[in-house]
Parts: structure tokens; C-alpha cells; sequence
């Protein structure tokens, strides 16, 4: 069994951010991950708000933190799965399909999804036109039709913000009814760029190498429809990748990992960051900042807390 200081678990932006303060504190450290190195970002076809950058690929931005967490000093395993783990005692051991590994603290960074809706289309066309982040995105669709997906607050009150860029904004909504909040509702049936499409849902995403329309379906009558629109954004709910760890450290009802001010879990040595953890905004810039405060929380419970900060 190799050991470690500190084990991370995914390898997304901030399990690699924390990797690098820590190796940077001369901590030995493995990070993990499921799939590839990078997490979800390798999949955002551009990052135009990454303080201090041009904008660049998701890939580009994440093979560059990759490369600084392993230049200083970080063992780094992508397509990993993880078999077994014990995290009760001073000694967290982790089991994969590669090895066995311990060490003496743990952060939990593995992230999590978009919930999607499970056309075989939507795949095709993710990050070619479907997006799942407004924040992200919505700057490449200035002056173009695009589709909202959802009836919550986060669909009602993310397409108003898409007006700001897009020529028009479509709600696509399966029920009659939405589940948002009465201002969010008020605010987008108010705005004269957004038009509503209840009791429907999206059948197809077409287009050849990028999307140009929606194929939608009539759940009231059973018509179809084919909407020409060059960008869908959904936002039907998120899933957050705790499953593995439910019996371990306390979640919240959505699934989502309960820590304190320095990323702590109720688990003593066990830490968690990033898109995983209880929050409200999924930002690259925000799992960075949760990786940062996590590494040193880590440092505090290895160490001590430094005493020229106290």
C-alpha cells in the first residue's frame, strides 16, 4: 500500500488546485480520477471568463492545471475507479482498480453533472450549441435564437439573464405549470425577448456538425414541431457525485456535501470541494476557490493552524 499525506479524490478544477497548493506545500499528494483528467470543463468548447486569460478551450485550461499540479510534484491517475475506502480513522485508505492507497487526510472533489435529459442528440451537440452554464456561454450566443429547457427558478431566471445576449429565448416546459418563484415567473413572462412553450418537450437536437434546430413535441394534442434555433441551454436540476460517499459524510437532500468555512466534512481528516459540496453558484473560478480553501484547511489539520494568521 503506497502512502500519501493527502489523497484527492477527481482531478476537475478544484481537486487539481488543491493538488498544487499542497505539493506546493511539500505535501505528497495522488489525485483521482473516474475519467479524464480535468472534470467537467474539458467539455466547455471555450472559457472567456477565466480571469487573467485569453480565452481559451476547457481542455487547453484544464491540460495546463494538470501540468502544474504534476510539475510540482503530484501523482496524478485519471480512469480510475475507486473499489473500497475506510475513512474512519487516522488513516484514510482508498482501494482502485490500480492500487491501494492511504494517507493521512482526504478531499472529496469529485464533482458532479448537469442532470441532462437523456437524448442520444444531446450528446452529439454538447458544446456545440447545448450548453448547461448561461454564465459560461451565454456571450457566444449574442444576436441568435436559442431554447431554455426547465421550469424552475434556475431555467426562469437564467433565461432572462440569456435575453441579454440572445435575439430571442424560448421556454420549453413539459408541464402547464412553473415551479419557480413568483417574482422569477413574473420577471420572465414580463420580458418581451422570452416566449413560452408549455406541456412540451424537446424530442431531437438537429444539425450536422453543429445544432440548428429542435424537434419538439405537443403533450397536450401529440403535434411535432421543428423550431430553427442555433443554441439550447437546459437546466433541469443537478447531480452532484456524492452517491459513493452517502453512507460516509453528512448531504444535504440534494445529495450535496455539508462542510464548514474551511471545506471540513463531519468526518474528521475528510475534506470536500468544488461542484460536489453544498452551494448555489458552479463556477470554474469557484471550484478553484474551494480547492485553494480546501488545500489549506488540509494544511491546518495536518499541521496546525499558522500562527501569524490566527
Amino acid at each position: 500500500m503506497k502512502k500519501y499525506d493527502v489523497i484527492i479524490l477527481g482531478a476537475g478544477p478544484a481537486g487539481l488546485t488543491a493538488g498544487i497548493y499542497l505539493s506546493r506545500a511539500r505535501q505528497s499528494v495522488l489525485i483521482l480520477d473516474k475519467g479524464t483528467v480535468g472534470g467537467q470543463v474539458i467539455l466547455t468548447h471555450a472559457v472567456a471568463n477565466y480571469p487573467g486569460l485569453p480565452e481559451l478551450s476547457g481542455y487547453k485550461l484544464a491540460s495546463e492545471m494538470k501540468k502544474q499540479a504534476a510539475d510540482f510534484g503530484c501523482d496524478i491517475l485519471g480512469n480510475t475507479s475507486i473499489k473500497d475506502f475506510n475513512f474512519k480513522g487516522e488513516e484514510k485508505v482508498v482501494i482502485t482498480d490500480s492500487g491501494e492507497y492511504s494517507s493521512r487526510a482526504v478531499i472529496l472533489a469529485v464533482g458532479g453533472q448537469p442532470r441532462k435529459l437523456g437524448l442520444e442528440s444531446e450528446e452529439k451537440f454538447q458544446g456545440r450549441g447545448i450548453s448547461y452554464c448561461a454564465t459560461c456561454d451565454g456571450d457566444f450566443f449574442t444576436d441568435q435564437d436559442i431554447v431554455v429547457v426547465g421550469g424552475g427558478n434556475s431555467a426562469l431566471e437564467e433565461a432572462v439573464s440569456l435575453t441579454t445576449y440572445a435575439r430571442s429565448v424560448t421556454i420549453i416546459h413539459q408541464f402547464d405549470h412553473f415551479q419557480g418563484y413568483p417574482h422569477a415567473i413574473k420577471a420572465a413572462g414580463d420580458n418581451p425577448k422570452i416566449r413560452f412553450m408549455m406541456e412540451s418537450e424537446i424530442l431531437e437536437f438537429t444539425g450536422d456538425t453543429d445544432l440548428t434546430g429542435v424537434r419538439i413535441l405537443n403533450k397536450r394534442d401529440g403535434s411535432e414541431q421543428q423550431l430553427a434555433v442555433t443554441g439550447a441551454f437546459i437546466f433541469i436540476g443537478y447531480q452532484p457525485g456524492s452517491k459513493l460517499f452517502e453512507n460516509c459524510v453528512r448531504l444535504n437532500q440534494r445529495g450535496e456535501i455539508l462542510v464548514d468555512e474551511m471545506m471540513a466534512t463531519d468526518v474528521p481528516g475528510v475534506f470536500a470541494a468544488g461542484d460536489v459540496r453544498q452551494k448555489k453558484f458552479r463556477q470554474i473560478t469557484t471550484a478553484v476557490s474551494d480547492g485553494t480553501t480546501a488545500a489549506l484547511g488540509v494544511m491546518d489539520y495536518l499541521v496546525g493552524p499558522d500562527p501569524d494568521k490566527e
